[in-house]
């Protein structure tokens, strides 16, 4: 058995690997392997050294490589199925994981992992490999959910607030994040103290490795009694390189342990021209809305529905796609009205987004300006002020179809123990009706 290591620091798997006799072909950084099979023909340095891994890759049965966003590509993928070698993937989050089952590779072992027990995977074939595990690649529900939208002001913070309190029904736990370093405004929407510590603060603690559910509810805002607390965002645009890529990307992974749904609000923004202008590892200004895309398990992608708001955000799909990979994305049409489209607006729209962007399931969300100036008189939500507004329906059934698994429907449902649906009217009632028998006092 041949094998090529991508693993930073490898130096002791590599001699236990050569102790189980695994023959390591060559050994490179976790990054080689996507910089080889992106390098350009004018890269002499890079593409030499392309040369030697494409080498030891055809010559080798299977890649041990550490996956992350910066080394599992699709690239990859495909420069490892035409050398014919196999892939096993090394993580050590559960980051790493969904982009692994993401990718069609074999279960994942932990970055820790001893080195005889890699060569055991390595000898044992990746069918056997791969079967303990196959079920739990997808997850059931989406625990952090990233609510997006183009340049335009589509209704981000309003969908993300009312889906966060949709979310909390029942008695669930729902995080509200503002992790919009452009205009963040859920804290001027819904009336809460801005200097406070906010989402900056999870980020600082996150960094220092001193952040946990204790502190998380320390320094949330509840949300009255709704079950929602609110992580609210910077109080000033200038502040935005507080919010990194690193300290998003932890925090959030915080949020997963103390809240059972997640809901940050991003800005619209997803250029990267910092990587364009210079190399350097300096801040980046969408980085918090780049990590939290990432981060997310399901992206709600708001579109105005109307003429320029359809086509903005088309327009940004593409890069939206290109960002986040194989994460699931749910397009809400926002603020649906017949007076922007005409006849059969929904079909306009739906037609409109199939054709030009392959997208085929859309949920409508209808424009309530009387609800929703009521909201913002109040600084309360939608659904606090209107909860049989349309709008707060509309969110209601979106997120029961797209972010709530709907329960069993083979199991009996006991109309009498969950107080759902109408009750039968006993026998004897409709006896005493039908021969017009006065029915006794209660």
């Amino acid at each position: 058995m041949k094998a090529v290591v991508a693993v930073d620091d490898a130096d002791a798997l590599v001699a236990g690997l050569q102790r189980e006799g695994i023959e390591v072909v060559a050994r490179f950084a976790a990054s080689a392997p996507a910089s080889a099979s992106s390098a350009g023909a004018d890269e002499p340095g890079p593409e030499a050294d392309s040369e030697v891994l494409l080498r030891a890759l055809a010559e080798a049965d299977a890649l041990v490589l550490a996956v992350d966003r910066a080394s599992l590509t699709p690239t990859v993928v495909a420069l490892c199925d035409r050398a014919g070698t196999r892939i096993v993937p090394l993580v050590a989050d559960a980051a790493g994981e969904r982009l692994a089952a993401a990718c069609g590779l074999e279960a994942p072992l932990d970055a820790a992992t001893a080195p005889w027990r890699i060569a055991e995977v390595l000898l044992a074939g990746p069918s056997e490999a791969a079967a303990p595990r196959r079920a739990e690649a997808v997850p059931t529900r989406p625990r952090v959910i990233a609510v997006w939208g183009p340049a335009g002001a589509p209704g981000r913070t309003t969908i993300a607030t009312e889906l966060a309190m949709e979310l909390a029904r029942g008695g669930r736990h729902v995080a509200l994040v503002d992790a919009d370093t452009h205009a963040p405004s859920i804290a001027l929407m819904l009336g809460l103290a801005d200097e406070g510590p906010g989402f900056a603060a999870a980020c600082r603690q996150a960094e220092l490795g001193g952040l946990d559910t204790r502190e998380l509810t320390r320094i949330a805002i509840p949300l009255g009694r709704t079950g929602v607390d609110v992580l609210t965002g910077i109080n000033r645009p200038s502040r935005w390189p507080e919010l990194s890529d690193r300290r998003v990307t932890t925090a959030l992974a915080a949020c997963r342990e103390w809240a059972d749904f997640t809901v940050v609000d991003v800005s619209s923004s997803l250029e990267r021209d910092e990587e364009i202008v210079s190399d350097l590892d300096g801040p980046r200004r969408n980085a918090a809305t780049i990590a939290a895309l990432r981060a997310a398990d399901l992206v709600v992608a708001v579109a105005a529905a109307d003429p320029l708001g359809v086509a903005r955000f088309l327009r940004a799909y593409a890069e939206l796609r290109a960002t986040i990979g194989a994460t699931r994305v749910a397009v809400v049409a926002n603020r649906l009205r017949p007076g922007a489209l005409g006849i059969d607006a929904r079909g306009q729209v739906r037609r409109t987004l199939d054709r030009f962007g392959g997208i085929e399931d859309v949920w409508f969300v209808p424009q309530d300006p009387r609800s929703a100036d009521a909201a913002l008189l109040s600084s309360q939500t939608i659904a606090e002020v209107a909860p049989k507004s349309p709008l707060t329906l509309a969110v209601r059934r979106f997120a029961g179809d797209a972010v709530v698994p709907a329960p069993d429907q083979g199991a009996p449902v006991n109309a009498r123990k969950t107080g759902r649906g109408i009750p039968r009217r006993r026998p004897r009632d409709d006896a005493q009706k039908s021969s017009g028998a006065p029915a006794p006092a209660a």
